[in-house]
């Protein structure tokens, strides 16, 4: 017998409420952030209305993603959508702080993990640690990568991956190609 999982809708609105619940924000709280209505949100939220240009600045600013990840929200064909993410079509998360590039590779953010396309431009690093309320899991597909991931440094080369729960990391190429990693993110922060 072959179960199925509900097809949860891939708008906007489903990746809102996602980024919205993945912050530990209820509707209420992101409503007075941003000077507007609980309804007014909820509807957003249901794809019952549209916002305009400047809530989604105000609402990216708020839940601390890029506005372009919100702006880029093509629709896939009818038989990919929520399945398929073609290279094309990969939406840009994150910021290119610090020389990395993150191209989201989840069709959107409403499942307990995203997966997302890293790229490390040559001789980039962070002096911040990160530090964030999440699991994730990298794999290193090319070039190579240090991270420092509480405390304890590792070179990680292709074919490695590593495990960062919820410790301070800080990464670095220092090497002279780009490094390339696929992390797996539970529960999304983009």
């Amino acid at each position: 017998m072959q179960h199925s999982l509900p097809m949860t809708p891939h708008t906007l609105g489903a990746d809102l409420r996602a980024l919205r619940k993945s912050r530990g924000l209820t509707l209420m709280d992101l409503a007075a952030t941003l000077g507007r209505s609980v309804g007014w949100l909820s509807q957003v939220e249901r794809d019952k209305s549209e916002p305009s240009i400047t809530d989604l600045r105000h609402i990216a600013a708020a839940l601390d993603v890029s506005v372009s990840m919100l702006f880029r929200h093509s629709a896939a064909p009818a038989d990919e959508a929520g399945y398929v993410v073609r290279k094309t079509a990969r939406r840009s998360v994150g910021s290119s702080v610090a020389g990395l590039i993150e191209e989201l590779l989840s069709p959107d953010l409403t499942d307990d993990f995203e997966m997302v396309h890293s790229t490390f431009a040559p001789g980039s690093k962070i002096t911040e640690p990160v530090t964030r309320p999440t699991q994730e899991v990298g794999y290193l597909v090319r070039g190579a990568l240090d991270l420092v991931i509480a405390g304890k440094r590792h070179t990680i080369n292709p074919g490695d991956s590593f495990r960062i729960r919820g410790e301070p990391f800080i990464w670095s190429n220092p090497y002279d190609s780009a490094a390339v990693a696929i992390w797996v993110i539970a529960p999304p922060v983009y």
